[in-house]
């Protein structure tokens, strides 16, 4: 199950920035995950201050 980015998100990058596989970009008032290249490795979740990423 991939991961998704809620309303809680507050564009800070840290998700972006700690992507290994840099599929994460800026949407519209908040980040997104390309969820079809999602591999659920977690690191975006992890690094993310306002627990706003979780499996969908």
């Amino acid at each position: 199950m991939a991961y998704v980015i809620s309303d809680a998100c507050v564009m800070c990058g840290a998700c972006a920035d700690a992507c290994p596989l840099g599929i994460i970009s800026e949407g519209d008032g908040k980040y997104v995950i390309d969820a079809d290249q999602c591999v659920e490795c977690g690191t975006c979740a992890a690094e993310c201050p306002n627990e706003a990423i979780s499996q969908e």
